[in-house]
């Protein structure tokens, strides 16, 4: 029997006032896994209401009251792990290791957002108005709109409102489809159970075809006045309109065509384990994920054969088995997609190193290509499944500019030994995060954590993060004497 959800506004459960409901499809039964209230404008209007008038008395609540319900959360996201394990297998069709670490970087986000209800609130500023102390003084913004997506739910729903919260805004959270409970419910529940107080975070469900008009009307809304969203470039596009349309800012985080550079001197068995799981980590949904493999043509071959065997080993199938690696795409219409790219791939003169096969139902075979040219779709779309690409380079100067061949810039990583190199081609890629020695899935909730190009703008994350949610106000104080006038 499918789980029933409804939206949650002002602290309580409520039905859409349609009475309208939305299936949330598992990705591998293909049957339905919950039904969720299905939101529209009105109800949107309803939850800013009650961010709205949450708002001063939240923002008024001593720091170290708001970090303790942060702190709680933690733990009970914590204790929550084996639930959310489940539901994450069930929604998303997330396999286990990919769910616990979601259900622990949760709770690090949760204990980041403890501290950052403590952190610095402004600056005292240099002036030249004799008599004067001239201050920054750091606010929030007010109701914020947070729009999470459903592959990394736990990570990304938690990120979408965490240090918006923490610094003093109230958020109405509207949850992708694909996700509703994980990237939504089930973390406005830890935080209620917390102890935060009704209409502090509200939270909208809807049905896929009302998508669009449910964020038009939160964005709209002239009582919101932040937006925060986390998905693909093509969406993120919209929403960054739409906000710059109503004079709001925007953290926009949004897809990547990442690259991982393995230089000639790198370990070949710690590059072949970093591209490995870069690549195909949660099936290769994320947003890090290891679309180009750009390795030296002096090692290209050895590192080719040993990585596509080890690919060409991973466990796939059911996300409910410990042992899975390679789980489910999130529809079929995402299977389809992936599938597409690499027929396409193929049919151009890719050489298939590893999987290459149609889709099983929702699973994409673990696929490996090479000889890849820009007449490819694959070159220069975003691949956002079990599939990536290896490129040969003739030193680490065409490395880089392979790396660069690209739109995108969220992240990227550099395998070697020699760091002094490591670092010189890392500070040239044009990305908002690289990693050197690493590959580019990574993340920790005290860094700042964004992109460039295409892969948006803001940052999420740290002392970034908190001032992407807090406005800056000057304030002068004019202590002795009287300022003088011209007339």
């Amino acid at each position: 029997m499918p789980v029933t959800r409804q939206l949650i506004i002002n602290g309580e459960h409520v039905p859409a006032a349609s009475g309208r409901v939305a299936d949330d499809i598992s990705p591998w039964s293909g049957e339905t896994y919950a039904q969720v209230a299905a939101a529209g404008a009105e109800d949107v209007a309803r939850a800013v209401d009650a961010a709205e008038a949450a708002f001063p008395q939240w923002a008024a609540m001593a720091p170290s009251d708001r970090a303790k319900i942060f702190s709680r959360a933690a733990d009970l996201t914590e204790q929550r792990t084996p639930e959310a394990i489940e539901l994450m297998a069930g929604e998303v069709g997330g396999v286990s290791s990919w769910a616990g670490f979601n259900a622990h970087l949760a709770a690090g986000m949760f204990r980041a957002a403890a501290a950052a209800t403590t952190a610095t609130q402004g600056q005292i500023l240099a002036t030249d108005m004799p008599g004067k102390l001239s201050f920054g003084v750091r606010r929030p913004y007010g109701v914020c709109a947070a729009i999470s997506p459903w592959n990394a739910p736990l990570i990304l729903g938690t990120r979408a409102v965490a240090i918006p919260l923490a610094v003093g805004n109230t958020v109405v959270l509207k949850p992708s489809e694909d996700a509703p409970i994980a990237c939504g419910l089930f973390i406005a529940d830890i935080l209620m159970e917390a102890g935060l107080p009704a209409g502090v975070l509200n939270v909208v469900t809807n049905d896929r075809t009302d998508g669009p008009g449910v964020v038009e009307a939160l964005i709209s809304d002239e009582r919101v006045h932040n937006v925060n969203f986390t998905g693909s470039t093509k969406v993120g596009r919209t929403i960054g309109t739409l906000a710059a349309q109503h004079l709001k800012p925007a953290v926009l985080e949004l897809g990547g065509k990442n690259s991982l550079v393995v230089l000639e001197d790198a370990d070949l068995e710690y590059a072949v384990n970093a591209a490995t799981f870069g690549a195909f980590m949660n099936a290769g949904q994320i947003c890090m994920s290891v679309d180009r493999v750009v390795v030296d043509r002096r090692i290209a071959d050895e590192f080719s054969q040993a990585f596509a065997k080890k690919v060409a080993d991973l466990p796939a199938g059911d996300p409910a088995k410990p042992e899975t690696v390679i789980g489910p795409q999130v529809n079929q219409a995402a299977a389809d997609r992936q599938w597409s790219q690499i027929q396409d791939a193929i049919e151009k003169g890719a050489r298939v190193l590893a999987g290459g096969g149609k889709p099983d139902g929702r699973v994409v075979p673990a696929t490996v290509l090479a000889d890849i040219t820009p007449d490819m779709r694959i070159h220069a779309e975003e691949i956002f499944g079990a599939a990536t690409t290896i490129y040969t380079a003739a030193d680490a100067d065409d490395a880089v500019t392979i790396a660069n061949d690209t739109q995108y810039g969220l992240t990227a990583g550099v395998i070697t030994e020699n760091l002094r190199e490591g670092l010189q081609v890392a500070q040239r890629l044009r990305t908002g995060i690289v990693h050197v020695n690493d590959q580019p899935v990574n993340d920790e909730p005290m860094a700042p954590f964004g992109g460039i190009q295409n892969s948006g703008y803001g940052k999420f994350g740290g002392e970034a993060g908190i001032h992407s949610f807090t406005e800056i106000r000057w304030v002068t104080v004019q202590q002795e004497g009287h300022a003088p006038y011209p007339f």
